[in-house]
């Protein structure tokens, strides 16, 4: 009877344990609910590289040789092709505006040949070439599609190699590093994370360094048959270049959140 007392005790510990057991909650997995990242942002440096052609809009070139009454006005065009790199810094100050600083370095086979009214076989006085220029400019945009396209202006400083030939031998024109201005705009569209393309508009003014060049021939040589005179020759010189390039950068994006993994 003792014996039958306890094995019925030992089983009931038995069942009664198992069903406590089944009453407890399972161990499983933690459930991680992904949380996608934000939307793309412009903010952080860049570096890229660029290609496309250009064109001298106006060798602006007003030459006047009082007292022989030579005029001179010079509008040829001469296209080439320009390429380069660029480096620079975006800030999203919102969802929608795009505020940046871009620095970039242009070779370029730009050129044109004057030839328009020279006197004379005298030179080319007009021809000029721009073997290379550069720009630091401001960037002001809007940023579009989920924050993937930027449509924006530019504009800022510009310097570059400007060449001319030394009229005659009284001349003071030559190879020459001038600084102006530049302007324009572009879109860029981010087709990666850190990758973006771009096609880009720049008009870029170059000054002549002594704007009013007034050169003084005492005595001139007979350059035309039974002429010698006197006379002074004046200029007022200023390059002008349109450019369009397309270009591809690549964003470092070193102050982008990381995506958000939330565990429950």
């Amino acid at each position: 009877m003792k014996n039958t007392i306890s094995v019925l005790a030992i089983f009931s510990a038995l069942f009664g344990g198992s069903a406590f057991a089944a009453d407890l909650p399972a161990r499983t997995a933690p459930v991680v609910a992904f949380v996608p990242p934000p939307s793309f942002s412009w903010t952080g440096p860049y570096i890229g590289l660029n290609i496309g052609g250009g064109w001298i809009d106006r060798n602006h070139n007003n030459n006047n040789n009082w007292g022989w009454g030579w005029n001179n006005n010079n509008g040829n065009n001469s296209g080439g092709v320009v390429g380069g790199a660029q480096l620079g810094w975006n800030y999203q100050l919102s969802p929608l505006f795009v505020v940046g600083l871009e620095t970039d370095i242009q070779g370029t086979s730009i050129g044109s040949g004057g030839g328009n009214n020279n006197w004379w076989g005298w030179g080319d006085f007009n021809r000029v070439r721009v073997p290379w220029f550069g720009t630091v400019r401001g960037r002001v945009g809007l940023a579009l599609l989920d924050s993937r396209l930027l449509i924006y202006g530019t504009g800022g400083f510009a310097y570059g190699e400007v060449n001319r030939p030394t009229i005659g031998w009284w001349g003071n024109n030559g190879n020459d590093v001038r600084s102006g201005w530049t302007a324009g705009g572009g879109v860029e569209w981010a087709f990666l994370p850190n990758w973006s393309a771009k096609v880009e508009y720049l008009y870029t003014e170059l000054n002549d360094n002594a704007n009013n060049n007034n050169n003084w021939l005492l005595l001139a040589p007979i350059v035309q048959p039974g002429i010698v005179g006197i006379g002074g020759l004046t200029w007022n010189r200023r390059t002008q270049i349109s450019t369009v390039r397309a270009g591809v950068n690549y964003h470092f994006n070193l102050f982008n959140p990381a995506p958000v993994v939330a565990r429950y």
